[in-house]
């Protein structure tokens, strides 16, 4: 059975976002900022500081930055707006901070955010998407014929996971998602507890890295149906916590796809101890749903967390009912 395709305002309102966008560079910037949608660079993405394929706020004006910020706020909500700009920002913190520590690394700088469209958003006989890149944020969306086939991979970071000194001390962007995780495995017995906990010690990073398809093993940990009623509402707002990133109207029908696929079929995995300060990492995963939260690096002070979708990441299950993915994938 295909995944549902989600019907909305989104599409038409991502469709105006993104020609505007395009409509305010000139060539050289278009150029850059453009691809083919069925170029492999699509299916691409990264978190760390990198040289990215795409236009990016460096090499922008104001006004086209102000364009280029619309088209991302059209595809998440106030508050996840809010975190993404926060992420951005937090070059400017983690600069100074790793110069103080006599650290050698990527330049730390907030301009370095990309801006891509797949395709020709004013062409409603074919798909075409956009994506917005940089460390610490990889957001992806697909659309078609005014339907948003796609909205994953979804990508959030943070570093430092909680900003300890300076004007912005106690800054945590990413801190509801750490703080719920947290609140799972406290509210779990210690039958339910072993049976969530799959590692002694949590992995480096998130364990689908930057794949074009995210490949786990079978799902693992404390299925939800084995938790009780006020550990479900608690799985349930974590859930809710990484789909409502996207747009409230996108996040309703995505939410409501889970639900009609059974949320007690779902899987919590935790890895780490279960004490704050220590390295951790916790993954929800049923199906083609998954979740992964990440805390260890730097002294357990450095997020990465991602919402993935297995079959339909870049919207490529939905391309292949329409037989587009036999070209590129």
């Amino acid at each position: 059975m295909g995944t549902k395709t989600i019907r909305s305002d989104a599409a038409n309102q991502m469709m105006s976002a993104a020609i505007k966008f395009l409509d305010s560079l000139n060539t050289d910037q278009k150029v850059l900022a453009t691809f083919h949608y069925l170029d492999g660079e699509r299916v691409f993405w990264y978190y760390p500081p990198l040289n990215r394929h795409g236009l990016s706020l460096r090499d922008m004006n104001s006004g086209q930055r102000a364009f280029a910020f619309d088209l991302m706020k059209n595809g998440l909500t106030e508050r996840s707006y809010k975190q993404a700009k926060q992420i951005i920002d937090l070059e400017n913190i983690l600069g100074p901070l790793e110069k103080e520590a006599g650290l050698v690394t990527f330049v730390r700088n907030p301009e370095l955010y990309y801006f891509t469209v797949f395709g020709d958003p004013s062409d409603s006989k074919s798909p075409w998407g956009w994506r917005v890149e940089g460390h610490h944020i990889s957001l992806h969306f697909s659309i078609w014929d005014q339907q948003v086939l796609s909205m994953t991979p979804f990508f959030f970071g943070s570093n430092p996971a909680e900003v300890r000194k300076g004007p912005k001390a106690g800054l945590r962007i990413l801190g509801d998602r750490e703080d719920m995780g947290f609140e799972v495995m406290e509210s779990l017995d210690s039958t339910q507890r072993s049976r969530a906990l799959i590692y002694d010690k949590a992995p480096w990073d998130i364990l689908t890295y930057n794949s074009s398809k995210a490949m786990l093993p079978k799902e693992e940990g404390l299925p939800i149906s084995r938790m009780n009623g006020n550990q479900k509402e608690i799985m349930m707002s974590l859930i809710t916590e990484y789909v409502s990133q996207v747009r409230s109207d996108l996040a309703i029908q995505k939410l409501e796809n889970l639900n009609e696929n059974g949320i007690d079929n779902l899987h919590f995995a935790w890895a780490g101890p279960v004490e704050k300060g220590k390295a951790h990492y916790y993954r929800i995963h049923g199906g083609d749903f998954v979740v992964e939260f990440d805390n260890r690096q730097n002294g357990a002070n450095h997020i990465h967390s991602v919402w993935r979708d297995v079959e339909n990441d870049f919207a490529q299950d939905v391309l292949r009912e329409h037989l587009l993915a036999y070209h590129v994938l």
